[in-house]
């Protein structure tokens, strides 16, 4: 005769579930973001003028903050390659699409293509540079960082579109607040201000942007507000009041 134990019914699935061998089995891995998910994310960074934080996207796709996370991870991963001209970068706690810096050249190759011919004077371009990396900032204050008058080559900047008034700072006398324009940034190839190199580099950046012929020794203009400066005409060069 056999042996009863041989013939033991096959362990019922439930009960093995149950037993204390299945608390030390792994829980599964959640699944990644899908395909759509990933795609609205990347839709939503595009789109943005300003980094996109993790929190602003989960409330537009409805999602958790961690499959975002996922996503996004998965995003710039695969924008890594050297096959992608384009890239997302994490900046100012929030992520945002910038072109490689191996194709800034190319770009501004094109952009200027696009654009008439910019001249700027040398004292423009000076207080242009100190406006990029200090704005927003008032006039005072750039002539204070300058040592000179700079109401003419704000009046020229304001013409030609490289910057704008940006609102009043609550100071005495309420001074205007300026800073560059998107303007400024497709001329000189920069996605955002966080692309500036540094302050040395400036004028290298200025002629690859507007070429040896666009940079010149002054504007008669100019010359003009600053005299305008020095019998005592208001220094504002902003006719009106500004908007908040």
């Amino acid at each position: 005769m056999h042996d009863e134990s041989e013939f033991e019914r096959p362990a019922d699935p439930a009960e093995t579930a149950s037993g204390p061998e299945s608390a030390a089995l792994p829980a599964a891995e959640p699944s990644g973001p899908g395909p759509e998910f990933r795609s609205a994310i990347e839709a939503i960074v595009y789109v943005a003028e300003e980094p996109v934080s993790v929190q602003q996207i989960a409330s537009a796709v409805h999602g958790e903050r961690d499959a975002v996370r996922r996503a996004l991870r998965e995003l710039i991963s695969s924008y890594a390659g050297d096959d992608r001209g384009i890239e997302i970068r994490e900046v100012a706690g929030g992520y945002k699409f910038y072109t490689k810096a191996q194709h800034h050249d190319a770009v501004r190759r094109f952009i200027k293509s696009l654009q008439p011919p910019l001249r700027l004077s040398m004292p423009a371009l000076e207080t242009l540079a100190v406006i990029a990396y200090k704005q927003p900032v008032t006039l005072p204050e750039i002539q204070e960082i300058r040592g000179v008058q700079a109401a003419g080559v704000i009046k020229t900047l304001l013409e030609r579109g490289m910057i704008t008034t940006a609102g009043r700072k609550e100071a005495l006398g309420r001074p205007i607040l300026y800073r560059t324009t998107k303007d400024f940034l497709m001329r000189f190839g920069l996605a955002g201000v966080g692309d500036l190199p540094s302050l040395k580099e400036f004028e290298a950046l200025a002629r690859a942007a507007l070429g040896d012929d666009g940079i010149i020794p002054e504007e008669p203009g100019e010359a003009a507000g600053e005299a305008a400066i020095a019998e005592g005409v208001p220094d504002d060069p902003v006719p009106g009041d500004v908007t908040e």
